[in-house]
């Protein structure tokens, strides 16, 4: 059975605590482009070391390699 990708944007990606979760995601980004910690194609992402895409104090921010980042679950 082939994967209904229309569905599961309505179920998972269109709700709205997603959608807070990316946009504090892209914001964390944008500040750490801004700062000059990370840049566009560098391989490094914001990881929010608690897992919580909403606590954004500074403590809880570190940039870290995309495939240290993506494997921490």
């Amino acid at each position: 059975m082939p994967r209904n990708y229309k569905r599961e944007y309505a179920k998972f990606q269109s709700s709205a605590k997603s959608k807070a979760d990316r946009a504090a995601r892209n914001r964390n980004r944008r500040v750490a482009e801004r700062e000059g910690r990370v840049r566009k194609g560098d391989g490094n992402d914001i990881d929010h070391m608690n897992g919580n895409p909403r606590d954004n104090r500074r403590s809880n921010l570190r940039v870290v390699h995309r495939s240290i980042n993506r494997a921490k679950r």
